[in-house]
């Protein structure tokens, strides 16, 4: 079966924590953190390594709420809880108040902190918008042992001093329908965990910053975005790791993702979510309808990838997909580089990225460079999708620490 190097290093990435997950509980002291699991080849196994990895989705995300009572960006529930993360660090499930397609909704997510005593003006934070996941209710990182990321940069930001903001954006964990890709969406989740982490957890400083990878990469700029209109003084700038800003490029460029296809049926999904008129069988072709309601109902992102293991983009959507009214609007705006930032931006990309290509995101950022923002784009060369965001985690790490020390942020916009 064919492999991408995204798909292997993620899968390592979600078994590692499952294996490791299932030692600790059986024993099994021989089991080391570098060995790597066994690579699932069917979704049977898929569904088992998925498993493996899963907390329950107890009655803490079930709490119903007056939200009428409550603002966006209110504190509506948290308890404590134990990761598969090293010792020390700390870590608080949160329900809170948050806005979604101009409504009120409640939004689930985690907030971690690191060991030892916070500093004197409290924890700098990083919100995270983690990447894809799933669309399903228990795709929610929250609900996973390794919090989805949490060998794949968030320990890294921890052990830096960090405290992380991790939302599970809407739909995920707490019940309703996840808006994949709905970059307003997902920004208003982002933003409105700050204030709900700060008040679920004291020991967090007022000062933040926004990182998101992937899906989150998108989320992220929405973030910036966001600040342009409404400005938050506490705000201090935006990471977008291989960030998939490039909706609208790819109407034109589907055959440029390989091995990515199963995203298409996701899409699928968001389109349906953002536009009732629009039906997933306007876009999707016999392929990509024949697992669609496996992939958004009854797994996350590794049965997605083995439900439609071997299907190339093309194959998924019908010909004269791009020209739907549904599927064009909403990939237009969930496009970003065309509206303007606040605050200084990184922008990084994996030049062997299989998933989100590096000349989508050069792309977006030449659009962006346009409106004269600050902005550094940074590129790897040969690195595919995850493997980007784990080998650029220690140049994240010192950009985000010039910010919150207030060093002038670089741009190499003009080159």
């Amino acid at each position: 079966m064919r492999m991408e190097k995204r798909e292997r290093f993620q899968t390592r990435r979600l078994l590692k924590a499952a294996v490791l997950s299932l030692s600790i509980l059986a024993g099994a002291a021989t089991v080391r953190a570098d060995d790597p699991p066994p690579f699932p080849e069917t979704v049977a196994q898929a569904v088992e390594a998925e498993k493996s990895n899963a907390l329950p989705l107890t009655d803490f995300y079930n709490q119903a709420f007056t939200l009428s009572t409550s603002r966006a960006g209110a504190l509506l529930a948290k308890e404590n809880i134990d990761y598969t993360l090293p010792a020390g660090i700390g870590a608080t499930r949160i329900l809170y108040h948050s806005i979604q397609s101009g409504k009120d909704a409640v939004t689930s997510g985690v907030v971690l902190t690191p060991a030892g005593t916070p500093p004197a003006e409290g924890w700098p934070v990083i919100a995270w918008a983690h990447g894809t996941s799933g669309v399903a209710r228990q795709c929610a990182p929250s609900a996973m042992k390794d919090v989805y990321y949490g060998g794949e940069g968030l320990t890294d930001m921890l052990a830096a001093g960090f405290a992380v903001v991790a939302t599970d954006y809407h739909g995920l964990g707490a019940p309703g329908a996840h808006p994949y890709m709905n970059k307003t969406d997902q920004a208003q989740d982002i933003i409105n965990a700050i204030p709900a982490a700060q008040a679920a957890v004291p020991e967090l400083g007022k000062k933040w910053v926004v990182s998101g990878h992937s899906q989150g990469g998108l989320a992220a700029w929405g973030v910036a975005e966001h600040q342009k209109a409404k400005p938050d003084e506490n705000y201090l700038g935006a990471v977008s790791v291989a960030g998939a800003t490039h909706l609208g490029w790819f109407l034109d460029h589907p055959e440029a993702t390989k091995g990515a296809g199963f995203y298409l049926a996701w899409h699928a999904y968001a389109v349906a979510q953002r536009y009732p008129g629009f039906k997933p069988s306007d876009m999707l072709s016999d392929i990509g309808q024949a697992h669609y309601k496996d992939v958004t109902e009854n797994g996350c992102w590794l049965y997605g990838f083995l439900t439609y293991s071997g299907i190339e983009a093309p194959q998924m959507v019908k010909p004269e997909w791009r020209d739907n009214t549904w599927v064009r609007k909403f990939y237009l705006e969930n496009s970003a580089g065309a509206t303007p930032i606040a605050g200084p931006m990184l922008v990084i990309a994996g030049e062997g990225d299989n998933a989100v290509p590096v000349e989508a995101i050069r792309d977006t950022v030449e659009k962006a460079c346009a409106l004269k923002p600050t902005l550094e784009y940074r590129s790897y060369p040969g690195l595919d999708h995850d493997p980007v965001m784990s080998e650029s985690t220690g140049f994240q790490l010192d950009w985000i620490k010039d910010r919150f020390a207030g060093k002038a942020a670089p741009s190499n916009c003009d080159s």
